[in-house]
Parts: C-alpha cells; sequence; structure tokens
C-alpha cells in the first residue's frame, strides 16, 4: 500500500494515514542519515530511529494530515536527540578511574553508621553560604547550571560553593553528630 492511499484500520485510524511499515520503509534511510549527523555514533543513530518509529507507532495516527508524516518523523527525531542531549549534559557519564582523585576519603565504618537523616541534619550545620548549593544538587538533583539560574550565580561559584561546602559536610562527618572527631577520622 502506498503512502497516499486509503485503508480503514482499527478505530482511531483515519483513511489516507500511511501504513508503519511502508513510513519504516521510504524514510528509514534518511532518517539514519540525519540522526548520523547529529549523533556522530551509529548505535546513538540507530537508538534515535528507533525511538522515531516508536514514537510513531504509539502517536502518529494523531497526525491531522498524512501527508506531514515525513517531517513529523524529522521533527520528532530531532527532538529525541535535543532530550538525549540535555540528559547527557545534566547527568554525564565519567569514568571512575579518571575520577578517583577528586573522591573524598571517607571511614567505610563511619559511612556505614551514617543514615541519610543524620546526613541531612548535618547539612543543617553547614555554612549557609555552601548549603544552597550542595542540598540542591545532592538533593535535588539540580544541575550546575539550574543551581546558577536558582541561586543567581555564575557557574564557577556553583562549583566552588559545592567543593567548599562538601569539605564541611566531610569534616561534620568525620567528627561524628556530636561535634568531636570520630576515630580513625581527620577533618
Amino acid at each position: 500500500m502506498a503512502v497516499g492511499d486509503s485503508y480503514s484500520g482499527k478505530e482511531g485510524e483515519r483513511q489516507g494515514a500511511p501504513e508503519f511499515e511502508t513510513l519504516v520503509d521510504l524514510h528509514y534511510e534518511s532518517l539514519f542519515r540525519f540522526a548520523m549527523s547529529l549523533a556522530h555514533a551509529e548505535s546513538d543513530a540507530a537508538d534515535l530511529v528507533q525511538d522515531t518509529f516508536v514514537t510513531w507507532a504509539e502517536k502518529g495516527h494523531q497526525l491531522q494530515d498524512p501527508g506531514k508524516a515525513k517531517s513529523w518523523l524529522f521533527t520528532t527525531l530531532h527532538r529525541r536527540f535535543l532530550e538525549r542531549q540535555r540528559r547527557i549534559t545534566r547527568f554525564p557519564e565519567v569514568d571512575i578511574d579518571s575520577m578517583m582523585e577528586n573522591l573524598p576519603e571517607a571511614d567505610p565504618e563511619l559511612v556505614n553508621r551514617l543514615d541519610g537523616g543524620e546526613l541531612v541534619r548535618l547539612l543543617e550545620r553547614v555554612d549557609p553560604q555552601f548549603k544552597g548549593a550542595v542540598a540542591l544538587f545532592y538533593l535535588e538533583d539540580c544541575s550546575y547550571a539550574e543551581i546558577g539560574e536558582i541561586l543567581e550565580i555564575p557557574l564557577g561559584t556553583v562549583k566552588s560553593r559545592i567543593a567548599r561546602g562538601l569539605a564541611q559536610l566531610r569534616a561534620l562527618v568525620m567528627r561524628g553528630p556530636t561535634g568531636t572527631r570520630s576515630r580513625g577520622g581527620t577533618p
């Protein structure tokens, strides 16, 4: 069946709407080329195209003008790409080995005894200038950019406040809930 042919299918599908297989046959290659130009990786491009066709399978019947299926597919693919980029920017993947020197040292025994409620109580004792950035980053999962916008401070200041707030929090954790130094830890 060609793209413009009429058919009557399930309720909710309109006459003249292109069949799924026909759309895939007609547009897969061009969508894949477009996805490659955006993602620069074959696996990411294939994922984008697959997501686009999944979205068509779920929502394509809502398209008012069947003649605009191609532009709908390309627009959907582009939106999926932008969503992935935002997610990658917000939650970047980092090789743990390259970040080992940035990880805080902590007494495993102390960490095992510490619960979330105690950590939040210790966060209350962090300097107010740093507390907001730390809480937004670790408790609310905000990105650096979002924290900067919320607190109305530059990105560099966000990073600095988080680092300084974590240093204060680490010192408080090592001292324990009473504020005295725990065995084996250093502030």
